[in-house]
């Protein structure tokens, strides 16, 4: 009698202990995590009127926020390799909804020279962009958005000196863009702001001089898979009239 009693005990202490591990699982469904996964698939990676790597392109997210505080890892893989390649961290902080402040470590790796060691930070031979943006969110009322970048350091352009050679300095790049969302459209016009010398033999690295280097407009819309589940679709048409180049741009979210 005392081992079946024993046994119905031990029974009913696991059966209690299932329902309270499902309580406590379920509360902690409920509360949702600073952590967040993605992965984009996209058909060409162009960034800011720019095509990078001709050719379809992976891109995964891992992202951390809390507080109006957060940090992100993302990545772009061509899959024509080696392609272009890309590695970033960024670490930001949000002003009551509004404004974004955010620190970019652009990290370019090439597989086919020896600037490719990740922690080569000295100018002229570092493979990373540190860049510092800020941007205006808008509002319900007024869904106009702000984007203001700007290069600190790193491998951005160069300038050169008054014989046409290569400096110490690095250009600054920055960009302007300004956009506009309704409904499930999206307006964007983006702006080269640095000049470079083209007397001197200057490049730009979103173009060679003041103008328009990114126009156009992007469609968001989720695609039905089953009744309880759907994926995140966009469609871009972009134009660059300082290249003069036109890129259709699809791709899918997991």
């Amino acid at each position: 009698m005392k081992k079946l009693f024993e046994t119905k005990a031990l029974i009913s202490m696991i059966i209690l202990a299932f329902i309270l591990a499902g309580n406590v699982n379920s509360q902690d469904v409920k509360k949702e995590s600073p952590f967040s996964s993605k992965v984009d698939l996209m058909s060409r990676y162009v960034w800011r009127g720019t095509d990078f790597g001709g050719s379809p392109s992976i891109q995964p997210t891992l992202a951390f926020e809390k507080n109006n505080f957060f940090v992100n890892a993302w990545g772009a893989y061509a899959v024509n390799l080696p392609g272009v390649q890309e590695a970033d961290l960024n670490v930001g902080y949000k002003i009551k909804k509004i404004l974004t402040l955010t620190f970019t470590d652009y990290f370019f790796p090439n597989e086919l020279t020896d600037n490719d060691g990740y922690f080569k930070y000295k100018q002229g031979e570092t493979g990373h962009i540190f860049e510092f943006s800020v941007m205006y969110n808008g509002t319900e009322k007024l869904p106009l958005t702000v984007l203001l970048a700007s290069n600190l350091y790193g491998a951005d352009v160069v300038k050169n000196d008054e014989n046409g050679l290569p400096t110490d300095d690095i250009m600054h790049s920055t960009y302007l863009e300004v956009g506009y969302k309704f409904k499930n459209i999206q307006l964007f016009g983006g702006f080269n702001v640095i000049a470079p010398d083209l007397d001197r033999g200057e490049s730009g690295l979103y173009g060679d001089y003041l103008g328009f280097v990114n126009i156009g407009l992007k469609h968001e819309k989720e695609i039905k898979i089953t009744d309880s589940f759907s994926v995140p679709f966009n469609l871009s048409l972009i134009t660059n009239p300082q290249s003069e180049k036109i890129f259709m741009v699809a791709g899918i979210s997991f």
